[in-house]
């Protein structure tokens, strides 16, 4: 599979088979997602797999804001907790901030990370769907997650049991200027 066909055959999954995903084939999804670009190298992303009772809990109680959420992490095999490490991304060493930009690297180098994680799940078989509206302070609770990270994002993932079709895209001359 070239990068263009991964890249173009890549949808979001909303329907999973029950076929649970082996630790080995997501350790190899990580280790290519790792190589996503970060500010200064900084590498802040981490990933959370959480399965079973916990990930049906974070289904039932994280998502009232949008049920239909909480619907497709309950069907799916796995959830990706997708967290970064605050103050380093967009930071220099005295905690000052690098460009106008402020924190917002840090959020710009987890969705990096998140797309590239779900680049490389495609690639082996496994569909995903990146959601954002979910209740962070419960999940990080539920978690345990520590006061120097944040969630960024939840990720569904397992083998696809749908073939969404691509969505129309906006022609070039939409999305390109040259001056």
């Amino acid at each position: 599979m070239t990068a263009k066909d991964c890249i173009k055959g890549r949808r979001s999954i909303r329907k999973f088979k029950e076929q649970p995903i082996d630790r080995e084939l997501l350790s190899e999804i990580i280790e290519t997602a790792s190589y996503a670009p970060s500010w200064k190298h900084t590498q802040i992303t981490r990933y959370i797999a959480v399965t079973g009772e916990l990930k049906d809990k974070l289904a039932a109680e994280c998502t009232s804001a949008y049920p239909k959420n909480g619907e497709i992490i309950m069907q799916a095999p796995m959830l990706i907790v997708v967290t970064y490490i605050k103050g380093r991304s967009g930071f220099e060493r005295d905690g000052s901030f690098s460009t106008a930009k402020e924190g917002s690297w840090q959020m710009f180098d987890a969705g990096v990370a998140a797309q590239t994680f779900c680049l490389a799940a495609y690639e082996q078989g496994i569909g995903s769907v990146i959601m954002g509206i979910f209740d962070e302070a419960k999940a990080a609770s539920l978690l345990n997650i520590p006061e120097e990270r944040e969630i960024v994002a939840l990720i569904p993932i397992g083998y696809p049991d749908e073939e969404p079709v691509a969505p129309r895209r906006k022609p070039v001359e939409d999305l390109l200027s040259f001056q």
